[in-house]
């Protein structure tokens, strides 16, 4: 691999909806560029990008992936993204290293779901973007249908730059409507075009679209503007930087074409990318801080600056240990360059930097500023820090994802498996930014988070087959409480007499309710020594146990008050253990008294959808038990806000991807607990009385 400057290179992500075909236009557009010696398929498993074993297994891709291809005098970095929804997080953190977005779409489906997801994180990393028209060579495909449908959607700067020539299975090349030249290519799948005429059918149709080119493209440039109103046209030669000019500036998305099963088109794409996506350097300046959560500061993006590299993909090789993937922000990163984490203050040395063609990686001396490239075993780095020379500091920011969705409780199956489960996840942890490992203190359940079902299931397929480690799923615990509604009194006495000593410990409690979130107290109000004072400890030790334990199904009892007030005790036989015993047996007596009831977590939910979703989403939010709390506009969604107990959120992530068809996001947090409704606690109650019949059996 040869080295190249920030001017040669282009970092382009292909992003779209599932099955638009980006994964096999990669494995197409680097079959052309002899990058690899046969042109892989997603369908057979040996598309270059999509490599993992449960990417060939699903046939789509599950995380973002790179390859390179050699055009010319220039580089291509590729970065191939997932298109499902459930993965949609891997696209949006890997356009932190893209300089331009070739947004895919099928030819067939047209405008989907996942293509207003991505064309928003595009605007909102500033990348310029080009259409591919992908697939044309499937039944019903429609080069204009699907055109007039991106112009609905995006506006009149969705511009043809190429024609198809056939459609369906007579598509058979293109029309570049720059040089004015057709191609048409073979059905063997090289890739390779020959320049042609343009068919006489379609010469008008090719000279009303050059028209409407060179328009746009004067459009926004004074200079080209008179060279158009003096000529009624722009010549090529001032055509194709003027075109390349207005891309940059997003003034226009231009449209091409392709097939990838087929191969065409991908000589003319690679062409395309060279001639019109900006290179690293057009963007000028990379915007950092100074320090963390400090002053704003720029870096201009050329080689004679200090270097600085980005981190923006870690990958977890059970072979060649945690990969980080980089693009290079300034300056020159050469092979065992010794560089400062400044994100954790530690030191790094970058052995074996390399490129990365879909799993395998080429070695290289050096990268320019620009530039994206891999290295592995570094000892502190993680996704989203900041590598560069010691004494120039800073800190580009990390990309924030959303936060999970949907928890599973998580369990080896295997005893032997329980401490290699944690070593292990956070591994994957460090790969997958979204996943989230943790331990509820209540319920003991060890949880796994992710962005839905499949997420997740992803994740634990992944501990199966990288790190040998079996573990079942299961709907996690609600972690319910308990409290009361009434005070009571009673006495707690516990009285053993045996052949030596005696056990004797008596105590009167009160009990009250306290305010929700409050928590426990206790009061000592004993006077007279009725109980020793070092004995009153061991009543609350009692209490709180007991408590813990819960009264009705097993949930902890919270927020009460305890007034110990009286008891007596026995010179000889009271001791810790036995008033603690009797302040066990007082809590339940009071229990009995003190119109005991559950509480549920009720969250704050925050869903956001398309506007014409928001009256389903409120009706089947009001089925779920939740309180409306309002609605507001946000860029063209609207966002209901509401208070949704969480035993009804269980299974919300696949039903709101089901009403919205995915367009529908949504983030929640614990606001309060509340009062379980009398005839869902007595479900609840019901099924622990099993469990705990089968405890006092065992």
């Amino acid at each position: 691999m040869k080295i190249y400057e920030g001017e040669n290179i282009r970092n382009v992500a292909l992003v779209g909806h599932g099955d638009t075909g980006k994964s096999q236009l990669v494995s197409a557009l680097l079959f052309t560029a002899n990058m690899v010696n046969r042109l892989g398929k997603v369908d057979d498993g040996t598309s270059v990008t999509d490599f993992d074993e449960e990417e060939i297994q699903r046939k789509f891709s599950i995380s973002a992936s790179l390859a390179c291809a050699e055009w010319g005098k220039t580089k291509i970095n590729f970065i191939d993204t997932p298109g499902y929804n459930i993965f949609m997080h891997e696209t949006e953190a890997a356009l932190a290293a893209a300089d331009s977005a070739l947004v895919l779409i099928h030819a067939v489906a047209g405008i989907e779901v996942q293509t207003e997801k991505v064309w928003g994180f595009s605007e909102k990393y500033g990348l310029p973007r080009a259409f591919v028209i992908n697939q044309l060579d499937r039944d019903r495909a429609s080069f204009e249908r699907t055109l007039e449908a991106l112009r609905t959607a995006y506006g009149r700067m969705v511009t043809p730059a190429q024609l198809p020539i056939g459609e369906e299975r007579n598509y058979r090349g293109l029309i570049d409507l720059v040089s004015m030249k057709a191609f048409l290519f073979d059905p063997d799948g090289s890739g390779k075009g020959k320049e042609t005429e343009i068919p006489t059918d379609l010469k008008d149709a090719a000279n009303k679209a050059h028209e409407a080119l060179v328009e746009m493209v004067a459009e926004g440039n004074d200079k080209l503007m008179e060279e158009f109103f003096e000529k009624g046209t722009i010549p090529v030669e001032d055509l194709a930087p003027g075109l390349r000019q207005a891309i940059a500036e997003k003034r226009i998305f231009p449209v091409t074409v392709a097939a990838g099963v087929l191969n065409i088109g991908s000589e003319n794409l690679l062409n395309f990318l060279v001639d019109y996506m900006p290179s690293p350097l057009v963007r000028e300046e990379a915007e950092g801080l100074d320090h963390e959560g400090g002053q704003p500061v720029k870096r201009k993006i050329v080689d004679a600056q200090p270097v600085a590299a980005f981190v923006f993909k870690t990958v977890a090789d059970p072979f060649a240990g945690r990969v980080s993937y980089f693009k290079v922000m300034s300056g020159v990163l050469k092979n065992e360059a010794n560089l400062t984490n400044f994100n954790r203050g530690s030191a790094e040395r970058l052995s074996h930097i390399g490129v990365t063609q879909g799993k395998s990686q080429i070695a290289v001396a050096e990268l320019h500023a620009g530039d994206i490239g891999a290295v592995a075993k570094l000892k502190d780095t993680l996704t989203g820090d900041t590598l560069g020379d010691k004494g120039s500091p800073i800190f580009f920011s990390k990309v924030k994802l959303a936060e999970p969705a949907i928890s599973f409780a998580i369990e080896p199956k295997s005893r032997g498996d329980e401490d290699k489960l944690s070593t292990a996840i956070h591994r994957m942890l460090e790969e997958d930014l979204l996943l989230r490992f943790s331990r509820d203190p209540q319920t003991k359940e060890f949880l796994l988070s992710g962005a839905g079902q499949q997420h997740v299931e992803v994740a634990v397929s992944k501990l199966k087959r990288r790190f040998n480690i079996e573990v079942s799923l299961k709907a996690p615990k609600i972690p319910y409480r308990e409290t009361i509604r009434a005070k009571a009194e009673a006495q707690g006495k516990h009285k053993k007499q045996t052949g030596g000593h005696g056990q004797y410990g008596d105590c009167w409690i009160k009990v009250e309710p306290l305010g929700r979130g409050v928590g426990f107290e206790f009061v000592n109000d004993i006077f007279g020594g009725a109980i020793p004072r070092n004995f009153i400890p061991a009543v609350e030790k009692g209490i709180v146990e007991a408590a813990a334990r819960g009264y009705l199904a097993g949930y902890p009892v919270v927020d009460f008050r305890v007034i110990l007030f009286d008891g007596s005790y026995h010179d000889v036989d009271s001791s810790e253990i036995a008033f603690k015993l009797a302040g066990s047996k007082g809590f339940k007596k009071c229990m009995e008294q003190a119109k005991p009831c559950l509480l549920e977590p009720i969250m704050n939910v925050e869903i956001t959808v398309p506007e014409n979703y928001s009256g389903d989403i409120m009706g089947n939010l009001n089925g779920r038990r939740g309180r409306i709390q309002g609605m507001e506009p946000k860029s063209g969604s609207t966002v209901v806000k509401a208070q949704v107990p969480l035993a009804e959120m269980l299974t919300y992530a696949s039903d709101l991807t089901s009403m919205t068809q995915g367009r529908g996001t949504y983030a929640m947090e614990l606001s309060h607990y509340d009062i379980v409704p009398q005839q869902i606690a007595d479900k609840i109650v019901a099924a622990h009385k099993p469990a705990t019949a089968e405890e006092e059996e065992d």
